[in-house]
């Protein structure tokens, strides 16, 4: 389990998280719901390492992880997917797929066949470089990158951004194989409300660095989070 218990994060003097909770347990989906600019992205760089938090505490499988850096929580099974997507343009498919090996032990560095079950084109572009991907084969390369070091948690932020719609459904497949396996869980920050409503059991909506309703999805109602959204 992730326990985000009461965090801030400063940007300077500028405020982006003030006293945020939310949890994610393997085998479910906690989607983080809200406009631009209101704490989202802030929140996952706070629970990747990407940004030291001001106060408040990280628990990661019972064990307080807030003081780590970025690249020991990789190590504890903490994997990032971030928006924008982040792969490397000039290497080939293969190559960006290997760059998840820098966590693993020497023994447990391949690229499992699973990857390619799940995004079978990539398969296919495994010599062609990365920048020559479109923006939906790309993020399917980042999600298969982050999913090579055998994450425990997932992080991905916006998935769906700038995506095209038959893209979106495979993304939106593997999100429900992956937590029908049971053993990850995973925190998607989204602003594709009806996405993150089908794949969430439990939704969190956040408004100028703070969350603003939160609960088990069938116990929120959904005007309601629509209003929160669209203000």
């Amino acid at each position: 389990m992730l326990e985000v218990e009461g965090i801030s994060l400063h940007y300077g003097a500028a405020v982006a998280l003030r006293g945020v909770s939310v949890k994610a347990v393997a085998g479910s989906v906690t989607a983080i719901l809200g406009r631009n600019g209101v704490g989202k992205t802030s929140l996952l760089r706070a629970i990747v390492g990407a940004h030291p938090i001001s106060n408040g505490a990280i628990r990661w499988e019972g064990k307080e992880i807030s003081k780590l850096p970025a690249y020991e929580r990789a190590k504890r099974g903490i994997a990032w997917v971030p928006q924008g997507r982040d792969i490397f343009p000039l290497l080939t498919v293969q190559e960006n797929l290997e760059t998840g090996f820098a966590v693993l032990p020497r023994g447990k560095r391949r690229v499992p066949d699973e990857i390619f079950d799940l995004f079978p084109i990539l398969k296919t572009m495994l010599k062609r470089r990365g920048g020559d991907l479109s923006g939906g084969q790309q993020q399917q390369l980042a999600i298969g990158r982050a999913l090579v070091m055998g994450p425990r948690l997932l992080v991905l932020d916006e998935p769906t951004e700038g995506i095209q719609p038959s893209i979106i459904k495979d993304i939106g497949r593997v999100i429900e194989l992956l937590r029908g396996r049971g053993d990850m869980a995973i925190l998607l920050v989204e602003q594709y409300y009806d996405f993150a409503h089908e794949l969430a059991q439990t939704l969190a909506v956040m408004d100028r660095g703070v969350v603003v309703v939160a609960g088990a999805r069938d116990d929120l109602d959904k005007e309601d989070v629509r209003r929160h959204l669209s203000v």
